[in-house]
């Protein structure tokens, strides 16, 4: 005689790990992007100063007209995303494809580390500042502090700093005896992944896929990345016609640009 054992679906989901964005913290929205796909901007020249000149017409020098660069900036992302949840798989699987729910996991999973993805790996690439280093256990604090000297001469501003790195830095940094002997990290966590601070700079973690690759560790400023935000729209279409259920759609419009005056206010240490 067949003995038919009996099975049973858990009403309950089996949610995935997820991040909340990081990048936020890091770029600034300084500029207006409402009307515009393309946003031009400013920046002014400056004069090399001179010996005053005690006699003659033109005792500051000789007058030139002041000059100006303007660097284009064109939003290029527009992404989306749309599924549906029929009704009659909804009343039959206990309910576990709830819109309001699948909506919120499709933008904690997908967009959230999408956009945080695409924002570093343009900051990344905007640079002024990059080192190419092989940052072990036993130089992984002195990397950094050459970072934050390299900052320091390029005049970026001290306050605002953050430490941004894959998971990997902070073991290096952890194990680093000359970070052990001189530092420590700091535990005031303000900021969205953030482990501490470092020589008074938040220090973020991120997954090694959020960084391009062989990426050791960036210091920035958030006044170097504007970010353009000019769209999320999220719907959620209850028995549109041709579907018996739900509609969910998404649409994102963004874009990060490292500002050209101040690119400078970005240092990345790559392998070597």
């Amino acid at each position: 005689m067949a003995i038919n054992y009996a099975e049973k679906y858990a009403d309950k989901v089996d949610e995935r790990f997820k991040l909340t964005s990081i990048t936020t913290a890091l770029t600034n929205s300084d500029y207006e992007w409402t009307g515009v796909k393309t946003l031009k901007v400013f920046s002014v020249d400056t004069v090399t100063p001179g010996n005053y000149t005690r006699t003659g017409a033109n005792r500051y020098g000789t007058p030139s007209e002041l000059g100006d660069t303007v660097k284009e900036y064109t939003v290029s992302q527009d992404k989306a995303f749309t599924f549906t949840i029929d009704k009659g798989n909804d009343l039959e699987q206990m309910g576990i494809k709830n819109a309001g729910k699948a909506l919120a996991r499709e933008i904690d999973e997908e967009i959230v580390p999408m956009v945080d993805k695409y924002v570093l790996g343009k900051m990344i690439a905007g640079a002024g500042l990059t080192a190419t280093t092989t940052v072990t256990k036993a130089n992984a604090y002195e990397s950094l502090l050459a970072g934050v000297e390299a900052m320091g001469n390029a005049k970026v501003p001290k306050a605002g700093r953050i430490i941004v790195a894959p998971n990997s830095f902070y073991t290096k940094i952890r194990l680093d005896d000359a970070f052990i002997k001189s530092s420590d990290i700091a535990q005031d966590m303000l900021i969205n992944g953030q482990m501490g601070t470092i020589e008074g700079m938040p220090l973020v973690l991120a997954p090694t896929d959020y960084f391009t690759e062989g990426v050791q560790f960036m210091i920035v400023h958030p006044i170097a990345t504007t970010a353009a935000n000019k769209l999320s729209e999220y719907k959620i279409h209850i028995d549109p016609p041709g579907i018996s259920g739900a509609l969910v759609e998404g649409r994102n419009i963004f874009d990060a640009f490292v500002l050209e005056a101040k690119k400078n206010a970005i240092y990345v240490c790559k392998n070597s």
